[in-house]
C-alpha cells in the first residue's frame, strides 16, 4: 500500500520488481494473507485488488504483493525481503502491461534508487544518503506503528519519505484526524501529507487504522500503479478482512504467476 505522485511522476506510500530469483525464506515460519480491494473513490468502480502475502524472518518481515485485475489475474508484483530497518525495507516492482520497473537496494549507509520506465527504456538509478528516520514504500505502515502513541496525543509526526519517481527524499507529515467506527469496529483516521512545496501538488492521503491492533483498514489517495491510460488514478484500497493463514505453496504460486500485458480480453 506506499501513494506521493504528481502526474506522471510519482512515488507511493502504498506504496514493486519481482525479481526471478527471490531470496529464500525460512520454511515453517508464520504466513499470513491479506486482500486489498481498490475502488474508484467518486464512483466506488472496482479498479484493481491487492494480495499481500506477509512472513515473518527471525523477527523481520518480507512481503510479496500480487496486484491483480478485477478478474483475478496478475499483472504487477511487488517484492520486499526481510528487512532490518522495518521503516525503510529494500523493495522490487515490476507492471506486467508495460514493464515499468521500480526498486531501492541497500549500499552501505546509502540506498540506491532504480527506475526504469518500459521494458526497452534503460535503467536509471541513483545512490541517496539514507536520513535518519527515512521511510520507504510500504515502511510507513511501521512507522504508523512506531509513533501511534505520539498521533494518538494529537501531536505531529514528521518524516523523511523517499519519493521513487524523483529519486530524491521529501518531508512528510503524518497526524491523527479524528476517532471513528469504520463498519463496526472502532478505528483511528490518519493524514499524511508532503510538508513542502516542491513545485508540484500532491493530494493528501487517507489512512485508516484499528485502534485494536493498529491494522490498516483503508487507504484513500493516489494509487500506486498506472490505469489503462497510463495515469495514476485516485484510489481507495479497504482492507476489510484480517490477515488468513496461508501456507508456502500458496505463496510459491503467487512467486511463480505470469504477470499479464493487459487486463482486458
Amino acid at each position: 500500500m506506499s501513494p506521493l505522485r504528481t502526474h506522471a511522476m510519482r512515488a507511493s506510500f502504498a506504496p514493486f520488481l519481482l525479481l526471478t530469483a527471490f531470496m529464500p525464506l525460512a520454511a515453517g515460519a508464520a504466513l499470513t494473507r491479506v486482500e486489498g480491494v481498490a475502488v474508484s473513490p467518486k464512483e466506488g468502480r472496482p479498479l484493481y485488488r491487492e494480495t499481500h502475502y506477509l512472513q515473518d524472518v527471525d523477527g523481520r518481515q518480507a512481503r510479496l504483493v500480487l496486484y491483480r485485475c478485477t478478474d483475478g489475474r496478475a499483472f504487477a508484483r511487488k517484492w520486499m525481503p526481510p528487512a532490518t530497518d522495518a521503516q525503510a525495507p529494500d523493495f522490487d516492482f515490476v507492471d506486467g502491461r508495460d514493464g515499468r520497473r521500480e526498486s531501492v537496494q541497500r549500499q552501505g549507509s546509502k540506498r540506491v534508487v532504480s527506475i526504469r520506465s518500459a521494458t526497452a527504456a534503460a535503467e536509471q538509478g541513483k545512490a541517496l544518503e539514507m536520513p535518519a528516520g527515512g521511510v520507504i514504500d510500504a515502511g510507513f505502515d511501521a512507522a504508523v506503528r512506531a509513533h501511534w502513541s505520539t498521533l494518538l496525543k494529537g501531536d505531529t509526526v514528521s518524516l523523511p519519505f523517499l519519493l521513487t519517481s524523483r529519486q530524491r527524499w521529501v518531508p512528510v507529515t503524518l497526524r491523527r484526524v479524528a476517532a471513528i467506527d469504520w463498519q463496526g469496529q472502532p478505528a483511528e483516521k490518519l493524514q499524511m501529507q508532503l510538508d513542502a512545496w516542491f513545485g508540484f501538488a500532491v493530494p493528501a492521503v487517507s489512512l485508516v487504522y484499528a485502534r485494536e491492533g493498529r491494522r490498516l483498514l483503508e487507504f484513500e489517495g493516489t494509487g500506486n500503479v498506472r490505469d489503462a491510460n497510463g495515469a495514476w488514478p485516485q484510489v481507495r484500497v479497504r482492507f476489510k478482512d484480517p490477515p488468513q493463514a496461508t501456507d508456502d505453496n500458496a505463496l510459491a504460486q503467487a512467486r511463480a504467476q505470469p504477470l499479464v500485458a493487459s487486463c482486458t480480453g
